[in-house]
């Protein structure tokens, strides 16, 4: 739990988190070598000297790690896990919800487990889906349009073979509609992480949230039109938080435009775990306040208020989380550890 330094306590839901495996003993060919040393150079360039990894610590870090880092030195209650499958990349994955539940078992009241799915897989990955319901409860999946399969580079989410899937997912009760739309990570394609397909399918599953990790980054602006038209897109904030070190004013710039476009209540915090561990994010996140010029142009701010919201409330709020209750029982949990 994360107390500010009038003891006020903040509820931190992490909406965006992964357990990958990307060991040489895991890499299937050299698109799986290419894939996390581009992950790692984001991890060296934008985290500050202090929080940087080993090449091997960061490619295969394990769930005690996880949980260290999260749960016990860092300042998360919750965290939401997204699966990324790459097994074009990765022998056995390189993030997959099998891998998600060891942790999800290990903290069943602080992890939310995503599924995933892929519309290429066809009548299979509908069955695929169905099962990841039964067996694991989703509320949400993390779909990576850029995904490489067979001879395939990707897919739009605005194909008929993904809204099949889609109109599954919400018979399904699964609501929550993880995006990667973001930095292109190599060996995949820029434009298959475009963000001009959410318009079309936050139009037509208007019982769906769509959750544009990465805020589109670095089509903001494409990002923001849609997303202050489509009241169920929201934006993710994982790859913009670690700029709060880095590039400060890129930062304010970027926050400013999800205020005045999305607003309070459709921004989510995400570390983007393990490229990034979140105590040094929040922290600074707290300690961070919009320029003068930038609040006069917008008329927004960051308000204790609002970054409450962006940490927690907004991600409890999609996700059916009753903040107090929540609160009660990891302190019991605790309390039944000591």
């Amino acid at each position: 739990m994360y107390k500010t330094k009038s003891g006020e306590e903040i509820f931190i839901i992490d909406g965006h988190v992964h357990l990958w495996d990307a060991s040489p003993e895991n890499i299937k060919n050299i698109h799986g070598k290419q894939f996390i040393d581009c992950f790692f150079g984001y991890h060296s360039a934008l985290s500050p000297p202090e929080q940087v990894w080993t090449a091997e610590k960061f490619a295969k870090y394990g769930v005690e790690q996880m949980e260290k880092d999260l749960f016990i030195d860092g300042p998360d209650d919750m965290a939401i896990m997204n699966p990324t499958y790459l097994k074009d990349f990765y022998k056995n994955g390189f993030n997959t919800i099998e891998q998600n539940a060891v942790l999800k078992k290990r903290n069943p009241d602080r992890i939310i487990l995503n599924g995933a799915f892929d519309p290429r897989d066809g009548e299979g990955g509908l069955e695929a889906l169905h099962a990841q319901a039964e067996i694991y409860k989703i509320k949400g999946v993390k779909l990576y349009t850029a995904e490489w399969k067979g001879n395939s580079r990707g897919y739009k989410l605005s194909d008929p073979e993904a809204y099949k899937y889609l109109e599954t997912a919400e018979k399904l009760g699964i609501k929550n509609i993880h995006v990667h739309k973001g930095p292109t990570i190599i060996p995949l394609d820029r434009d298959a992480f475009d963000v001009a397909d959410i318009d079309h399918c936050a139009t037509d599953f208007p019982n769906l949230n769509f959750i544009v990790e990465h805020c589109g980054l670095p089509r903001l602006d494409d990002f923001c039109w849609i997303a202050v038209q489509e009241s169920n897109v929201f934006g993710g904030l994982a790859v913009v938080l670690p700029f709060i070190h880095s590039r400060p004013g890129y930062f304010a710039k970027v926050m400013s435009e999800l205020l005045f476009w999305l607003g309070e209540d459709k921004i989510l915090f995400g570390s983007d775990y393990g490229i990034w561990t979140p105590r040094w994010l929040v922290e600074k996140f707290m300690a961070f306040e919009l320029p003068d010029e930038l609040v006069q142009e917008t008329g927004k701010q960051l308000t204790l208020d609002i970054k409450k919201k962006i940490l927690g409330g907004n991600a409890a709020r999609i996700y059916g989380v009753d903040i107090e209750a929540q609160k009660a029982k990891l302190r019991h949990a605790e309390m039944a550890v000591a």
